[in-house]
């Protein structure tokens, strides 16, 4: 009987299945990793994201990663730190989820921390500027890259095509709030599905179900059941995440004063953190005017120099925040040394800029795969998702627009070639975003050592 149940081919192809499930110490390697290599914005984040967890490892399935990633999108903050901490919770649940959105911080805040304080005390070195030069062109081959692979994946049909379309040419043309697009692209999803029409947005059938994944292992969450006391279980989280949230700067406050610029910093960006719909370009111009023009924490050039720094660390593209809370700090520490008041208004900005993200995964979480039970919601899911893409394409033209002209010589060919480098070596020579990136970076370095 044991000599039948070894060579059962059932038997087998469960084992591997369930081979295909990590242990916790696995994906803790790996959300360590994706914070050290989380290059190229949202896109390059997601893509990245995509090709480890659902390509490679088979550690999501395909249908569940886009159906979160579209959920995602719906929520204010960093979509792909959200996207992360709900696979680490569909893994490993409570631990999973903030293993995976503190790993994919942590690193990126580290980094930008050593690289704000070399910039507030030293000012700009030009060896640190040569490296960047070199990294903002493969950031942006990294983005062209992710653009193509989430497109491939989400426009499946001429509707969803057209869609993406409109979105891109309401963002970047008619300037329409991006939570405008998003609006309108969920209610014509759902008006779609309502219709006779509602084909146009599947080409496949098998699109509509799990089964074109099926030969990967299906996840904890999609046999769970909701909450046997829901309401106990959301107010449990809404107190925890709420004193955690506020009690830095509540702390602040009562030592510091309240007048003090940490507790403004606290403050402001904490009801940032609420509005950050679309992504960081969709409110990075709202900090930066408060920033500089209202709270006069730092001024224009170094909002710029900062956001050149975001770019090109790991990370979400919303750090720039800490740097924000670190120069602000610094140019206004009041009683306290300049470093010290630096590095807490960096903690202090980081904090309440992602402590959110934890609530609104860890409240919705158990119930984002029964979302996908509802036609109507997934009709809206599905447009959204191809709007979406048209959302990243206008950052990749605005981001392409920034680094490929120069002050002093129009048009950039050097950044140009890299890029082109960059994208071809990750498209068809399949090297990894880390090699890509440090090699870009000795390119800009090799470049100014030509020069001088």
């Amino acid at each position: 009987m044991s000599d039948a149940r070894r060579t059962d081919p059932t038997i087998v192809q469960q084992s591997a299945l369930t081979a295909s499930h990590p242990t916790f110490g696995e994906a803790f390697r790996f959300w360590l990793k994706l914070g050290f290599i989380s290059f190229g914005g949202p896109t390059g984040q997601i893509a990245i994201m995509h090709t480890e967890l659902v390509e490679r490892r088979r550690w999501v399935r395909e249908p569940q990663f886009l159906h979160a990633l579209n959920f995602c999108m719906l929520l204010p903050g960093p979509e792909a730190q959200q996207l992360a901490i709900y696979i680490g919770w569909l893994l490993h649940r409570t631990a999973g989820g903030l293993a995976a959105g503190i790993l994919f911080v942590l690193p990126s805040a580290i980094l930008l921390w050593m690289l704000s304080f070399v910039y507030a005390a030293y000012g700009s070195i030009p060896w640190i500027l040569a490296a960047f030069a070199g990294l903002k062109p493969a950031v942006l081959g990294i983005v062209a890259d992710a653009l193509l692979r989430i497109g491939r994946r989400s426009l499946k049909t001429p509707m969803l095509w057209s869609i993406s379309a409109a979105a891109f040419v309401a963002l970047f043309f008619l300037r329409v709030p991006f939570p405008a697009i998003i609006l309108s692209a969920g209610l014509i999803g759902m008006g779609l599905q309502a219709t006779p029409w509602r084909r146009l947005l599947t080409m496949h059938r098998q699109d509509q179900h799990d089964g074109a994944t099926g030969d990967v292992a299906p996840s904890p969450a999609e046999t769970d059941t909701p909450p046997v006391r829901p309401l106990a279980r959301a107010a449990r989280i809404l107190l925890l995440c709420g004193l955690l949230w506020t009690a830095p700067i509540i702390c602040t406050g009562a030592v510091l004063g309240w007048r003090h610029t940490l507790v403004g910093e606290g403050v402001f960006f904490s009801k940032a953190a609420m509005v950050t719909f679309g992504g960081a370009y969709a409110v990075l111009p709202y900090v930066a005017q408060q920033a500089v023009e209202n709270y006069g924490w730092l001024g224009p050039e170094q909002m710029l120099d900062g956001l050149g720094l975001a770019e090109t660390t790991p990370g979400p593209l919303i750090m720039v925040v800490q740097f924000v809370g670190f120069l602000g700090a610094w140019n206004h520490p009041g009683e306290l040394p300049p470093l010290l008041a630096a590095t807490i208004g960096a903690a202090l900005t980081t904090w309440v800029t992602f402590t959110p993200c934890f609530l609104w995964i860890f409240l919705s979480a158990p119930y984002i795969e029964t979302m996908r039970r509802y036609r109507h919601l997934s009709a809206a899911l599905t447009a959204i998702t191809a709007a979406v893409v048209g959302v990243i394409l206008n950052l990749a033209v605005w981001f392409g627009i920034h680094v490929l002209q120069s002050d002093k010589h129009g048009f950039d060919w050097f950044s140009w070639i890299l890029a082109t480098a960059a994208f071809v070596a990750l498209r068809w020579l399949r090297l990894g975003v880390v090699r890509v990136v440090g090699l870009a970076a000795v390119a800009g370095l090799v470049r100014h050592a030509l020069a001088t």
